[in-house]
């Protein structure tokens, strides 16, 4: 069972300069995360907490709504566009105990705030009817991630989160309203959620439950994410440890792999095409950035 420790933020939401992202504002209300995503990119910033412990050791900041209304509330802020969410999920379990996202969504409508937030959890339901009405107002784009069509693969790969159908099912129903949805099918995984046949379907479940748009990327494994995901890979599926890894310079995968990724997803979205262009993140080769996005 996860220990929540309640902290004091001096400030709701950090300024992100990144030529890759469509935002400069993320907020997050959480530091660590119960979906116990084993390739989370994100494990890095509990390097900053006392605990070492990112899937089990929640940090709250019970004053995020006051630091938010005050930031937002400024006459420079212009209505900037939010990104909530973009180092950890804002819907994982502690959300149902601190239930501080209705505020913020209230703020968001208040002061006209455009939102962009992705998730893997069906507690963002709850708040339908805040989002809906906050994209009657601004723009708003919600994103579920969901990597594979195995649920099998997704509860060992992401034990904490919700079901690949609760996920669609998300979807679904938001795009009932104005709000602009999406699927991050990201990271996909060498040899685990690569195939044409797991790409093409996930195309085709996301047209079928009208999503707008798709995100995709490969897996990327730097610092802690590459030491934890490549331990979880030799212990949960030896098999495929060798051939992972195989498909990696470094922290980031060859040219000739990539370039087969490539390949799939032109042929995928010609026969599933979403309403909007995908987007495709780069490798990030040869730069320390990479997507602040699940």
């Amino acid at each position: 069972m996860s220990k929540y420790i309640e902290i004091s933020s001096k400030t709701a939401c950090n300024r992100i300069n990144s030529k890759f992202l469509p935002f400069n504002w993320d907020l997050n209300i959480y530091r660590g995360c119960e979906h116990k995503c084993q390739y989370c990119f994100a494990l890095y910033s509990h390097k900053y907490m006392e605990s070492d412990d990112f899937f089990d050791e929640i940090y709250v900041k019970k004053n995020i709504v006051e630091c938010f209304e005050k930031q937002i509330s400024s006459k420079r802020w212009n209505r900037k566009l939010v990104n909530i969410g973009g180092v950890t999920d804002s819907y994982q379990p502690a959300e149902k105990k601190y239930k501080l996202m209705p505020d913020i969504l209230k703020l968001c409508i208040k002061y006209k705030v455009p939102v962009s937030l992705s998730t893997k959890s069906k507690l963002i339901l709850r708040d339908f009817d805040l989002f809906a009405e906050l994209a009657t107002l601004v723009p708003v784009n919600v994103a579920c991630t969901i990597t594979t069509i195995n649920e099998k693969i997704r509860q060992l790969i992401e034990p904490g989160a919700s079901t690949i159908k609760e996920r669609f099912n998300n979807l679904k129903e938001l795009s009932k309203t104005k709000v602009n949805t999406g699927i991050f099918i990201m990271p996909i995984i060498p040899e685990l959620t690569d195939s044409y046949n797991n790409l093409s379907m996930l195309y085709k479940f996301a047209q079928e439950n009208n999503v707008n748009f798709a995100v995709t990327s490969i897996l990327n494994l730097r610092g802690e994410t590459k030491i934890n995901f490549l331990n979880f890979v030799k212990n949960k599926l030896p098999h495929l440890y060798n051939k992972i890894k195989s498909h990696y310079k470094g922290s980031y995968v060859n040219s000739v792999y990539q370039k087969h990724i490539d390949n799939i997803l032109e042929k995928i979205e010609s026969t599933f095409p979403l309403k909007e262009k995908k987007i495709s993140y780069p490798n990030y080769e040869n730069t320390d950035e990479q997507p602040s996005l699940f």
